[in-house]
């Protein structure tokens, strides 16, 4: 009885509508019944063939308007009786209703009438949005806003009765735009002379600053940081040894790219495909060193072919979600639940990153500061002889036991060493034989002896990078049952889903299978939907917290609508019209009047827009892990600001480079490089810098296209005790006791402090002072 009693209520709703002159065909199905469906239907009734029930597919008009075996039609258009959809979201029977009531999933009455609303207007379905090319929209017309962002935000604003918000103070807006682009505060210099030039001409002067900072060699810095959290960029192998790598050359290009502004859709090929370029320059083939940003398993005794297998995954998903904003990870193991993804297709894509080996390339020209890397590698050795010999009498013990048939496997350098009688032996010919007998188990050892390798490696040769390398004969590529590598099927060629735009052939490759060079060219191809949104979006939530698309690696049927989708085309266009220009889409950005207004929150956008998805004010930015330490670098006047080489190693709390049983080693820096910014800190996946860690710097494990931010009591702790913040608050110290507590605080925030905030410090002795400066909550925040 209910469900007729409902089933009658909602066609007299809709009779009632038609009657009225309601505005039905006012329901999006992107805004309104597609997330119903999505979250509710598709799983057992979507994309997936294999998890389809019932023979039902609710993703296509085809499918939901197709007669079931029952004798039914899930969904006829413009009749809600004949629909069954309707009868079994309305009906009271548990074991007929949908979703099934032990899905954990339901329906609200809302969400009800909404699919009766949709069905009895015509059902129509819509492609999905972000599978559309974008379209060219007219920049409206608004009363006194002459920038195209201001206008698109202006304009729906109005829509709504709400404003934009006052700018925000000189002050504020000088150390916003300087945070924003090089990640670095503004010198007392640069505020005063900042605050002179607003008051003749406010929008010159703020034009010009913009120019300097993106005209900074810092501005590649912080923005190559941005771009190396998607790499998963680290300084370890990862898993469980977790050694050492060099691959900091490839940072290294990736900064140099984003300050010479390197057309992204080249910084793109570059780094998918570099080595097939005509003539592959070194930086081209570094700049692949993007794709070998994966772990590496060095345990004993496991497969290898599974790990590399493991690698390739990886790359799949690392490509499709930061280029094409999809999870096309998910359909590995079977077709994609919600995206129109078969796992033939992912196999097909996965073909392109299957056929390459994984070398070292000898970097010639490197600029490697030679005394550094041979004290580097003294101390490195020391480390691995020092562990060693603590360790004589398991060597000793081990060596007892050895037979004939176990020395024949030694290499030559081992058998050179054990010839020698034990009291002749060298530090280093018990490191040889200690590495043959007991080093493979030792997870402390390998990581010290590998770490002692590259830095003997690097004095002999100069520094490696790892890239990649086409193989001159394919691998073939099979479907992988529930994406096992053990379970091959049927063979795939190298291809790309058929959702989006066609794979075409680079001239050279015709009659070839199509490779890596050519799957560049396809990302970032024209006729893509998807990149040029993705990234300017990406850059948008770097502005402003959160992208006009909010799931920013999802652009799929279940990820969020654009809250601005006109100003997301013409962004997106824009950007490809300016030559793939980053930095042209970051002035652009940055000079409107959206980017440049307060984030005071006023008690009217707390209850007219309390998301902010109108834009009516700025968003306040808890700053990134390496920026609050290149803050306080700058503020005490410590920052070695030199650009590029290998990692460096300021110091950790004692036991924080321990990860279980094992022990890193880790050997503060001295001397300039113990105050290099956060960027070129050194990181093990498996046990990162704790002053980054807990301020939410990603591991290294995977991509990470949005960093998390955190409010924790660790990270208050760390400001106050960390070993660094302490040397930092000792520097500054000496600039209070030499400048003032006024400058300390201009320094440390950009601003001038009040009265009642100089009483409270003055009430503290210099250092205790310093302390509270470098702990303020404007210190570690963008305005």
């Amino acid at each position: 009885m209910r469900s007729i009693f409902i089933l009658t209520l909602l066609a007299t709703l809709f009779s009632q509508a038609i009657a009225q002159d309601l505005p039905l065909s006012t329901i999006s199905f992107h805004r309104d019944i597609l997330p119903i469906l999505a979250s509710n239907c598709f799983p057992c009734h979507g994309f997936d063939i294999k998890s389809r029930q019932a023979g039902l597919r609710l993703d296509t008009p085809e499918g939901a308007g197709a007669l079931l075996d029952t004798g039914v039609r899930a969904i006829v258009p413009g009749s809600l009786e004949s629909s069954e959809l309707i009868r079994r979201i309305t009906i009271s029977d548990d074991s007929l209703s949908m979703p099934p009531s032990d899905s954990g999933k339901s329906l609200s009455d809302a969400q009800r009438k909404m699919l009766a609303d949709w069905i009895a207007s015509g059902a129509r379905y819509e492609k999905h949005w972000a599978f559309i090319a974008p379209a060219e929209h007219v920049v409206p017309v608004v009363p006194h806003l002459d920038h195209p962002i201001d206008r698109f935000i202006g304009d729906a604003q109005a829509k709504t009765s709400l404003s934009i918000s006052n700018q925000a103070s000189p002050q504020t807006l000088l150390r916003r735009v300087s945070l924003d682009l090089i990640g670095l505060p503004p010198t007392i210099s640069e505020i005063d002379a900042f605050i002179i030039a607003t008051q003749s001409d406010p929008k010159r002067a703020y034009e010009q600053l913009v120019d300097r900072l993106l005209a900074s060699e810092h501005y590649g810095e912080r923005w190559g940081r941005w771009w190396l959290d998607m790499a998963r960029y680290a300084d370890s192998n990862g898993y469980s040894i977790d050694a050492p790598r060099e691959i900091w050359q490839y940072r290294d290009w990736v900064v140099s790219a984003i300050n010479r502004d390197l057309p992204f859709d080249q910084f793109t090929i570059e780094q998918i495909a570099g080595d097939l370029l005509p003539n592959a320059t070194q930086e081209q083939k570094i700049a692949t060193g993007f794709h070998r940003n994966t772990q590496i398993n060095e345990e004993g005794g496991i497969d290898k072919e599974q790990f590399r297998m493991e690698s390739v995954f990886d790359r799949v998903a690392t490509t499709g979600s930061v280029w094409l904003g999809l999870s096309i990870g998910c359909a590995q193991c079977h077709d994609h639940k919600f995206d129109p993804i078969t796992q033939h297709e992912y196999y097909r894509f996965f073909a392109f990153l299957n056929n390459q080996i994984e070398p070292k390339l000898q970097v010639v020209d490197s600029g490697v500061n030679l005394a550094q890397v041979t004290a580097d590698w003294k101390s490195s050795e020391k480390d691995v002889l020092e562990f060693v010999l603590s360790r004589s009498t398991q060597l000793s013990h081990w060596e007892t036991t050895l037979n004939d048939d176990a020395r024949k496997l030694f290499s030559q350098e081992a058998l050179a060493a054990i010839t020698i009688a034990a009291d002749k032996r060298t530090p280093e010919h018990k490191r040889v034989l200690f590495m043959v007998g007991l080093g493979s188990g030792d997870q402390t050892f390998r990581a010290l002896n590998e770490r002692y390798l590259e830095f003997r490696e690097r004095v002999k040769n100069g520094p490696t990078t790892l890239v990649l390398e086409e193989m001159a004969v394919p691998r073939i590529t099979t479907v992988l049952i529930g994406g096992s590598f053990t379970r091959p099927s049927e063979p795939v060629t190298p291809g790309t889903p058929s959702v989006l735009h066609p794979l075409e052939h680079s001239p050279e490759h015709q009659g070839k299978f199509p490779n890596r060079l050519d799957l560049a060219q396809w990302i970032m191809s024209d006729l893509n939907p998807l990149t040029a949104r993705v990234i300017v979006n990406r850059v948008w939530q770097q502005y402003f917290g959160r992208g006009l698309v909010e799931t920013d690696n999802d652009f799929g049927l279940m990820g969020s609508l654009p809250t601005h989708p006109e100003l997301l085309d013409w962004l997106a266009i824009s950007f490809q019209r300016h030559d793939w220009s980053l930095k042209s889409l970051h002035r652009m950005i940055v000079t409107s009047k959206t980017y440049q207004q307060s984030s005071v929150e006023t008690l009217g956008h707390l209850s007219k827009d309390p998301h902010n998805y109108f834009l009516t004010r700025q968003k306040r930015l808890r700053l990134d892990a390496e920026i609050v330490r290149d803050v306080a670098l700058t503020a005490s006047g410590q920052l070695v600001a030199t650009l590029g080489g290998p990692p460096v190693f300021p110091p950790v709390p004692q036991g924080a480079m321990r990860q279980g049983q094992v022990e890193r080693i880790w050997t503060a820096s001295q001397g300039p490089d113990r105050y290099r910014r956060g960027l070129y800190t050194f990181v093990y996946r498996a046990s990162p810098p704790p002053s980054l860690n807990v301020f939410d710097a990603p591991d290294g494990f995977s991509t990470c296209t949005r960093r998390n931010r955190s409010n924790t009591p660790l990270q208050a702790l760390t400001l106050l005790n960390d070993t660094t913040f302490v040397e930092f608050a000792y520097a500054l110290e000496k600039i209070i006791n030499r400048d003032g507590l006024e400058i300390a605080f201009r320094r440390c925030t950009s601003r001038d402090a009040s009265q009642s905030e100089l009483d409270i410090l003055r009430s503290l002795d210099a250092l205790s002072a310093a302390r509270v400066l470098l702990n303020l909550d404007e210190s570690v925040t963008r305005e």
